[in-house]
């Protein structure tokens, strides 16, 4: 519930509002956590709004989204008819790292949103049965649990006698690429190659007291952990090999499985040989703990972020308004993710996200019956996409610029913000549905937006 109220707002500001959340007991199963905490069902509240005033004013959904992004810069802000800065969230966070406008402006323009607009009214105009819509929608997630006390995390990281390396932290490993970042991590730390690196499974009796791998921190917690300690461990080195070539420490370099100072050059084995025959210590541990971070439950105010991940996706749609079928057709998302420690695995991430996110709001509808009880168990009653639900032209561009806050190597998180960007296909859904009967300023629409629900939208 926190994290919903956290961003019933998105990306935009709200200069007077009121947020209540009510907890309730149902008849039902028990409830636990999915992609996105809470984000996805605060986040859809204010797009709907957004669109809803557009719809209402006469104007382009994106004009209005435009107009109420958060901004710290003055020129900027007038240049989009802001009085003044709006950089504060309702729970009184500063929003300092903003690259909201840049973003949307690029996505805008390479997914051509403008001219597809006038091509769609006209195809729109042209086709009685079939109608098409589209819609740019926004992403501003926090990063980091909101229970500070979670936000910490250890790892151990072990040089072998052979030049092997083995790192054990304690996230988990269920597929997102974590070991194979936080080897990575490791890697780039030592100066040695990814396969010197073995990353094992996060053990209790190796790092206690482990924090959830949730809330998108995986990689910034243990993936830091252990950047420290394999750092800890090349100072050891790199102290050990000064008084080898007889130089200064910090002229000792670690690259390419080599180590070498301004007149040697040893293979990463030879040194750690000879560390090892001089008793010097190949391990360490490494512990981190998210600065800056504070949260007043009791006030619902302070800093339970240390940094935003931003994102914006494009999605062009078209309905069936005779069955309420209707098909993603082109996406293109442009999703910040800091320095990419490794592209493939964070795009991945963001289409995998997208299509999940693209789920939850169009085919995964939950039935209980009179008795609470859930009918659609199956997956013959509870569709997931499939490899058809993928659409044709799907783009994702990662955005170019470092984490401004002190992350490890300049990486945001990539975990659950890109799940939200699938609110772009619910909207770009309304848009198709609004093309039907223009005069109705409502869209009466409800997610999932299964073929009946459409129907049942279109009136």
């Amino acid at each position: 519930a926190d994290r919903a109220i956290f961003h019933a707002d998105n990306a935009y500001f709200l200069e007077d509002v009121e947020i209540a959340s009510y907890r309730c007991k149902l008849n039902v199963q028990s409830h636990t956590a999915y992609r996105g905490f809470g984000g996805p069902q605060g986040m859809i509240v204010i797009e709907v709004i957004m669109s809803d005033i557009a719809r209402h004013l006469g104007m382009d959904p994106l004009d209005v989204r435009l107009r109420n992004l958060y901004s710290s810069d003055a020129t900027k802000s007038q240049a989009i008819g802001m009085s003044k800065m709006r950089d504060t969230t309702h729970y009184q966070m500063k929003v300092e790292d903003n690259i909201l406008l840049p973003l949307i402006t690029q996505l805008v323009g390479t997914s051509e949103y403008k001219n597809r607009r006038k091509v769609i009214a006209t195809w729109n105009a042209e086709n009685h049965i079939l109608k098409r819509g589209l819609a740019i929608t926004p992403v501003k997630f926090g990063i980091s649990f909101t229970a500070t006390l979670f936000n910490q995390a250890g790892a151990l990281v072990h040089v072998y006698a052979d030049g092997s390396v083995q790192v054990n932290h304690g996230g988990t490993e269920m597929g997102q690429g974590l070991n194979t970042k936080i080897a990575q991590i490791v890697a780039d730390e030592l100066g040695i190659s990814f396969a010197r690196i073995l990353a094992t499974a996060s053990d209790t009796s190796k790092i206690p007291n482990a924090s959830a791998t949730a809330a998108s921190a995986g990689t910034d917690l243990n993936g830091r952990a252990a950047q420290y300690a394999a750092r800890n461990v090349r100072d050891n080195l790199a102290q050990f090999v000064s008084g080898l070539a007889v130089c200064g420490a910090g002229e000792v370099k670690f690259e390419s499985d080599q180590v070498v100072t301004p007149k040697h050059q040893y293979s990463f084995e030879e040194v750690v040989k000879l560390a090892y025959a001089n008793r010097i210590q190949l391990w360490s541990d490494g512990f981190y703990r998210t600065p800056k971070i504070h949260y007043d439950k009791t006030t619902l105010t302070g800093r339970p972020f240390y940094y935003f991940a931003y994102g914006a996706a494009c999605t062009e749609v078209v309905i069936d308004t005779l069955t309420g079928e209707n098909k993603v057709i082109k996406v293109d998302i442009l999703h910040d993710v800091g320095n990419s420690i490794n592209p493939a695995i964070d795009k991945g991430q963001i289409e995998g996200g997208f299509v999940q996110g693209m789920g939850w709001l169009t085919t995964e509808q939950l039935v209980w019956n009179q008795k609470g009880v859930l009918s659609t168990h199956a997956p013959s009653t509870y569709k997931i996409p499939t490899s058809g639900d993928i659409p044709e032209h799907f783009n994702v561009d990662l955005w170019p610029e470092p984490n401004r806050e002190d992350n490890v190597f300049g990486s945001k998180a990539v975990g659950e913000p890109p799940f939200m960007l699938a609110i772009s296909v619910f909207e770009a859904l309304r848009d198709a549905v609004a093309q039907v009967n223009q005069e109705d300023q409502t869209v009466q629409l409800k997610a999932p937006a299964t073929a009946e629900n459409v129907l049942m939208a279109l009136g």
